[in-house]
């Protein structure tokens, strides 16, 4: 949980609204002067003025000799008075824990006795965790694995050994093997060199533009699909609903895609403009930058950058405000773009 943290009645002091955190933390300016102020036994005031962390966390008190002066707190009173609110909030929320548990413990005991307990979707946290569930699931495959993989820099050669041991048992077992790559993975040596290696058996790759996230799918019966972008968190759907739905996203995209081996999907279509070309422009009209454009077609930024200037000289346009109105006017996103493998059988 997160939470942020105000600055209160501080900020109606000039001086103190000016400071570069909440006066809830203790910044490295404050941390220094309270150093110091311990080694020497007190501070001026004038200097604390501009940190008002240092009198927020409790580590000055006004000198009763001097009213132009601070003494320090000793660090270990301050320590015992900033834990004392928060170990009494651990308290409070262990004892509201515990009663929680004996309320819902009936609950989970008839359940377990009734065999309600759904284990249909499964949160796997960590690699480990979710390789081993990939591992088990493809081992019990018998019949087809559905792939979706969009281009990633993360996608390391480690993660692509992993796919070989993975799918070379499965072919060699007879079960079919369907994967989605973006267009970008025809320009991925690693990619090619992978697709090589399982082109004698019952696989068959193919591309689309865009591709939202990953998606593995086994047998109709177990799916995976990531929560995260770092992709270290991940969920197991058991549940024969959701698992039809998402056969049902890749076919939807299978149909749209294009064969691996059927041509570059660059070409200039009609008018010069590209089938990726048309897919950045409808995405700048949208509204979105280069880098969020790069990121959802699975490219670099500057590919991605390139095509936008090859599409603004086709268009000739002079300026990126002048390259939207020019894709609004020329009526190339009214225009049907497919790609050319849609709907050949590989």
């Amino acid at each position: 949980m997160f939470r942020t943290l105000g600055g209160g009645d501080f900020v109606a002091n000039p001086t103190k609204a000016t400071h570069p955190h909440a006066v809830t933390e203790l910044c490295e300016e404050g941390g220094r002067l309270y150093a110091g102020a311990l080694r020497t036994g007190r501070i001026a005031r004038t200097d604390v003025e501009p940190v008002p962390c240092l009198m927020e966390f409790g580590l000055l008190h006004p000198d009763p000799d001097d009213a132009d002066w601070l003494r320090p707190v000793p660090p270990s009173v301050a320590l015992a008075e900033r834990l004392h609110p928060i170990e009494r909030d651990i308290a409070d929320r262990r004892r509201l824990s515990i009663k929680l548990a004996d309320t819902f413990e009936p609950f989970l005991a008839l359940a377990q006795q009734s065999g309600t307990t759904d284990h249909s979707i499964t949160v796997l946290e960590g690699s480990a965790r979710i390789n081993a569930a990939l591992n088990l699931a493809t081992a019990q495959c018998q019949t087809e694995v559905l792939t979706v993989q969009p281009s990633d820099d993360r996608y390391s050669e480690r993660s692509l050994l992993q796919g070989l041991e993975r799918d070379r048992p499965l072919l060699e077992r007879g079960v079919r093997i369907r994967t989605l790559y973006q267009h970008t993975a025809r320009y991925s040596p690693e990619k090619l060199a992978y697709v090589a290696q399982l082109s004698k058996g019952k696989a068959e790759y193919r591309t689309i533009d865009e591709l939202v996230e990953r998606l593995i799918v086994c047998d109709e019966a177990v799916a995976f699909i990531p929560t995260r972008d770092d992709q270290q968190v991940a969920l197991e759907l058991r549940h024969p609903g959701l698992v039809r739905y998402l056969i049902k996203v890749f076919e939807f995209m299978w149909v749209r895609s294009v064969p691996l081996n059927a041509g570059a999907p660059y070409e200039a279509a009609a008018g010069g403009i590209t089938d990726i070309q048309h897919s950045i422009a409808k995405l700048l009209v949208e509204g979105l930058v280069d880098e969020a454009i790069a990121r959802r077609l699975g490219m670099n930024v500057r590919t991605c950058r390139a095509h936008i200037a090859k599409l603004a000289a086709t268009l000739g346009s002079g300026s990126r405000a002048q390259l939207g109105y020019l894709i609004a006017q020329s009526g190339i996103l009214n225009e049907e773009h497919s790609s050319p493998g849609e709907g050949v059988s590989t």
